[in-house]
């Protein structure tokens, strides 16, 4: 897989790299600024980018911005957000198009889950963080509780096999539960892959 790492930060940037390319991965290009980043991507194809939301020149949400620029010039260009912080503005419109994740930057430390994370949103899945999750999933008489544990689990990436494991319940239970949640938020089964990512999108907004 090759992939495109946007971070100002030297040391980070040079760990991430070494992670991704003992991992087998090649990082074509490892860049510290969001303007370097379009270059980058505009010049050669990537399977992947990895990009720090705050960095050069505005030290703001250069990075998201960047991010939302690629989605416009680059549709199928996965991408991958990183930040220190939660910072919700950032996710809900990014992750209706699929192939996204936004991870908190300590999430990498962890490097079995940050792998996974690469993997699921290179191949067109969503990753996202369970603390990015935990700030977005409003409180809503539409879902029960157990329905709201569910897509809290879709929203961060795993599969109906991993949210029964995770919450020690049957596949098909699981599968019933996903029924009733796309029925209660009018979601049609038209055959669009993306069905689950609009599922967590039409739940996922900030609080009142």
């Amino acid at each position: 897989m090759r992939i495109v790492l946007a971070d100002d930060s030297v040391l980070f940037r040079e760990g991430i790299v070494r992670l991704l390319t003992e991992a087998g991965h090649e990082v074509a290009a490892a860049v510290g600024d969001a303007e370097a980043l379009l270059r980058a991507v505009d010049e050669q194809p990537f399977d992947l980018a990895v990009i720090d939301i705050r960095m050069p020149p505005d030290m703001t949400d250069d990075g998201a911005r960047a991010a939302r620029r690629l989605r416009e010039t680059h549709p199928k260009l996965p991408v991958i957000l990183l930040s220190q912080h939660v910072e919700t503005r950032h996710s809900v419109d990014l992750v209706a198009s699929g192939g996204f994740g936004y991870l908190l930057k300590d999430r990498v430390l962890r490097v079995d889950d940050f792998l996974d994370a690469v993997r699921r949103v290179a191949a067109g899945g969503s990753a996202l963080d369970p603390e990015v999750v935990a700030a977005l999933l409003a409180p809503s008489r539409l879902l029960s509780g157990r329905e709201r544990d569910v897509l809290a689990l879709v929203a961060e990436g795993h599969s109906n096999a991993a949210v029964a494991a995770r919450l020690h319940l049957a596949e098909r239970t699981v599968e019933s539960h996903m029924r009733a949640i796309f029925q209660k938020l009018r979601i049609p089964d038209t055959g669009d892959r993306h069905r689950r990512v609009m599922a967590v999108l039409t739940y996922l907004s900030p609080g009142p």
